[in-house]
């Protein structure tokens, strides 16, 4: 544990009572530190804003290739969303 303090950012926040009794709940029901429950959460919703974005610029990309599309987009349609062009 102690190694793992040594590589964390001490920060505080404030919460709405509601969120605070959430979390409050979520820790007892998995028996975790209220700490572990909201960096959880956080990298957890910070991840699926990643992907959003990533898929926004995705179809972004794709509505730019023109109202027909190119002539590959059915089978290479995870490549023009997701970026994997190779």
């Amino acid at each position: 544990m102690c190694y793992m303090l040594k590589h964390m950012i001490r920060t505080q926040v404030y919460l709405t009572k509601e969120l605070d009794q959430q979390i409050e709940l979520t820790a007892k029901r998995y028996r975790k530190p209220k700490a572990q429950v909201i960096r959880e959460l956080l990298a957890r919703g910070l991840s699926t804003s990643r992907r959003r974005e990533t898929i926004g610029q995705g179809l972004r990309r794709l509505a730019s290739v023109g109202a027909t599309g190119p002539a590959d987009l059915s089978s290479r349609i995870d490549d023009y969303l997701y970026g994997d062009e190779a």
